[in-house]
């Protein structure tokens, strides 16, 4: 398997060198030169399969000759070693709990499947240690931290903005120590996630340092994420009716591997980009003009996201047609509002507790579904309710019981830097470091 840049300006490299590198020279995403076809026969009995193999047999083409099968299958494994389960809610909706990892977060996958293939990969010694420059807007930090503790010759340096995340996020990415470092931004995520890019930008900084990235940008925290869309079609109960899949959105690059998994060949009846105010997405599909704006903080605070860097990997595999893209996509914009009465309304009838980010898949299924009779789906639940208790416990007056896992770092100390919003700054302190 190739990669090339969506910008076309740069060569082509393999999985390892786009793992390694994160963004392409040109400023670019990568993108597989092949989207591989999934066997129809061996959909038909994924009941069959292991998770293990279910995930192993998605991502095989993706890595090529990069990783040998072995050493592939047990970065798999200890990938996904815990339970993602498919939960009924009604008769039409259905919750795939992505929160289940050691970070509460769906994006424990992708994190622990690229540090494991960054520890593999720099197995031998490079000159210099790797260094992973990561913007999070909520559950990134936490799950890249998790996944790249105290892996051997990789520093991580976490921007988040400040007032921001969540309490529980912010403890789960400052709170960790040794290799991992976290600079709390004066500004939003957009604001991190441009500090980043200028960093990936800058020859002089890229020739003192091994830069690379653990956004979902980086092909290795993307690509895994497939995973989750099949590990539900195995659950999916009645398999004459193909399900309707609504993904809260960001940075689009969860949705973005569904998409991909569905153009692989899995059965997909639709996709719903669930949004927030921050909604971009929704507005360029009712228009055809994507036109960005800055991040408006909301208590989904994951998808404050005004400038998503994955939709243009979503344009790539539409090939930028505008017409195939609205057939296979819809996008909602929920308020905040909207968010905290879908929270009580579906705890009163249904007795399922939400996160902020699953209640706007939840009510965008919903309110698609009204307008489709006879179909059915599920939403991404993305996040334990505990890593937002205030909005929980205001929608519902419930408070959430605290898993063992987080009430380890409560009472630890936050350590991070504050920065401001601004470039040099950021270049100066991973100068500093080598």
């Amino acid at each position: 398997m190739r990669y090339y840049s969506t910008n076309k300006q740069a060569p082509l490299v393999d999985f390892k060198e786009a793992a390694i590198r994160g963004q392409a020279p040109d400023k670019g995403l990568y993108f597989p030169g092949i989207i591989p076809t999934i066997d129809r026969e061996w959909l038909k009995e994924i009941e069959q399969y292991s998770n293990e193999d279910i995930a192993f047999r998605v991502i095989r083409p993706y890595t090529g000759d990069t990783i040998p099968e072995e050493t592939l299958f047990s970065i798999v494994k200890e990938t996904i070693n815990f339970p993602v389960p498919l939960v009924g809610i009604n008769e039409r909706i259905s919750s795939l709990e992505l929160f289940h990892g050691p970070t509460l977060a769906f994006k424990d996958v992708g994190a622990r499947f690229m540090s494991r293939c960054l520890g593999y990969f720099t197995r031998e010694k490079q000159s210099k240690k790797i260094t992973v420059l990561v913007a999070t807007s909520g559950d990134t930090g936490g799950a890249v931290a998790d996944g790249f503790y105290n892996v051997d010759g990789v520093e991580v340096v976490i921007l988040y903005p400040s007032g921001k995340v969540s309490p529980v996020q912010e403890k789960q990415l400052t709170t960790l120590g040794k290799n991992i470092s976290a600079l709390e931004i004066e500004g939003s995520f957009d604001d991190c996630q441009q500090m980043v890019k200028q960093a990936f930008a800058d020859p002089s900084l890229q020739e003192a340092l091994f830069l690379t990235s653990a956004n979902s940008i980086n092909v290795a925290r993307w690509l895994p994420q497939q995973f989750y869309y099949f590990f539900a079609w195995k659950q999916w109960k009645d398999k004459s009716i193909t399900p309707v899949i609504s993904v809260p959105s960001g940075n689009f690059g969860n949705i973005c591997a569904g998409i991909l998994a569905f153009q692989s060949g899995l059965p997909v009846q639709h996709f719903i980009a669930a949004c927030n105010v921050n909604d971009s997405v929704t507005r360029y599909l009712a228009g055809e003009e994507l036109v960005t704006r800055p991040a408006i903080p909301t208590i989904s605070n994951a998808m404050d996201v005004g400038n998503p860097s994955n939709f243009t990997r979503i344009l790539e595999i539409f090939q930028h047609q505008f017409p195939e893209l609205k057939k296979h996509l819809s996008s909602y914009s929920i308020t905040d509002e909207e968010t905290m009465n879908t929270i009580d309304n579906v705890y009163r009838q249904y007795q399922y507790l939400l996160d902020p980010h699953g209640a706007v898949g939840y009510l965008s299924l919903e309110r698609y579904l009204l307008d489709h009779p006879g179909e059915k789906g599920f939403f991404l639940e993305t996040a334990h309710p505990v890593k937002f208790p205030d909005p929980v416990r205001e929608s519902t007056g419930k408070t959430v019981s605290i898993p063992e896992s987080v009430q380890s770092i409560l009472h630890k100390p936050k350590q991070s830097t504050l920065m401001k919003a601004a470039y040099q700054p950021l270049k100066d302190y991973l100068l500093q470091r080598r």
